[in-house]
């Protein structure tokens, strides 16, 4: 994964999650790894994504009511995904640990589920289950060398 890549953005994500998939012997269903380049695309250029503070996300997301607390529930499931899998090492800078955003970013999507409809509260149902896989294919993207060659590194960021 160490290679220079071109073309459209989501079949460069695609091309990653499923090469971190094969490397590390997971699978994910395809609603799941749909869902998780869809995340890579919705973020790639959140600069303040590592500047959030998820817990106060998550509680401003319970004063919200219907679609406004399922979208941002969501956003915090989505957020905690990517700092807990792209960007472990912020979990270490806040003292927290990575499974902090695991639990999180679970509690959050499956907040959506309880709260969806039909398709929708499946595959959200889905994305909490299969959470730490879904972490696990993040950290195999991130690879070795990090998440700098993908995203901004955290220490950019939050200074």
């Amino acid at each position: 994964m160490s290679d220079i890549r071109q073309g459209a953005a989501a079949a460069l994500w695609q091309d990653l999650v499923r090469e971190a998939q094969a490397a590390s012997g997971g699978t994910l269903d395809e609603s799941q790894e749909s869902y998780l380049v869809f995340v890579l695309l919705r973020h790639q250029r959140d600069g303040q994504l590592l500047a959030r503070i998820q817990a106060l996300e998550w509680l401003h997301a319970q004063q919200q009511v219907g679609s406004a607390r399922a979208d941002a529930l969501r956003d915090v499931g989505d957020r905690c995904l990517l700092v807990a899998g792209l960007f472990p090492d912020l979990a270490q800078r806040r003292r927290v640990s990575v499974d902090y955003f695991i639990d999180l970013g679970r509690g959050a999507y499956q907040g959506v589920a309880d709260a969806g409809r039909d398709a929708y509260a499946e595959l959200f149902a889905r994305l909490a289950e299969g959470y730490r896989q879904l972490v696990a294919v993040l950290r195999g993207v991130r690879g070795p060398a990090g998440a700098a060659g993908i995203l901004p590194p955290a220490h950019a960021v939050l200074h």
